[in-house]
Formats: structure tokens, sequence, C-alpha cells
């Protein structure tokens, strides 16, 4: 199992930067693809981009060339880096996690694709 703990959200005006960070404690975190979603308020949770075990990466279109996922596999962390931030990015950022034994391709976008989730950080925008 694996226990995850979202950081770095916060106010930051349109234009702006935040780094998201999520630490996993638990084992063998270099065996779980991972993903950031967001859920805006009324809302459906969506998915915002995804990392596999091996570091391959996927973005939804929408932040395309904005923001940036990536991983330390050293340091059991996942970090989102956010630029030029929108208002329509306000949302609460989830980390998620997926063993990587559990049969499938990457990527994974779907909710359900996911047994371990963080608490969610809150990311506001302000214009």
């Amino acid at each position: 199992q694996v226990q995850l703990v979202e950081s770095g959200g916060g106010l930051v005006q349109a234009g702006g930067s935040l780094r998201l960070s999520c630490a996993a404690s638990g084992r063998s975190f270099s065996t779980y693809h991972m993903a950031w979603f967001r859920q805006a308020p009324g809302k459906e949770r969506e998915f915002v981009a995804g990392i596999s075990w091996g570091g391959s990466s996927y973005h939804t279109d929408s932040v395309k060339g904005r923001f940036t996922i990536s991983r330390d596999n050293a340091k059991n962390t996942v970090y989102l880096q956010m630029n030029s931030l929108k208002p329509e990015d306000t949302a609460v950022y989830y980390c998620a996690a997926r063993n990587m034994h559990i049969q499938g391709s990457f990527p994974y976008f779907r909710r359900n694709d996911y047994g371990y989730w963080g608490q969610g950080t809150q990311v506001t925008v302000s214009s």
C-alpha cells in the first residue's frame, strides 16, 4: 500500500506559477504509476497529467506547455510544476497512484484506474 500527501497549493495571480508536491509513504514507490487530477466546484474530477513507473509522462491538452509532471523516486515524491496559470485552473488538485503490476497500458485517465488517493490541495488563481 501507499499513502499520499499533497502540498504546495495556494492563491496565485493569473500568469503565476506553483509547484505541487505529493509525498508517498509505504513500500516501493518506484513501482507505481502516478497522476494528478483536479476537481473544480460543481465539476467532475478530471485527469491532468500522469507519469509511469519508468518516467514516461502524459499531459491533458488543456495544460500542455504549461504544466509538467515529474517524479523523484529517491525522495518518493511526484511533482506538478504549473506555469502560466489561468483562473480556469482553480480546483482542488489530487495525487493518485496505481500499482504497475495491475494489467493495463499507460497512460491511465480514469479515476477508477487509480487505487490510492491523497486528500487534495487547493489551487486558486485570481484574475
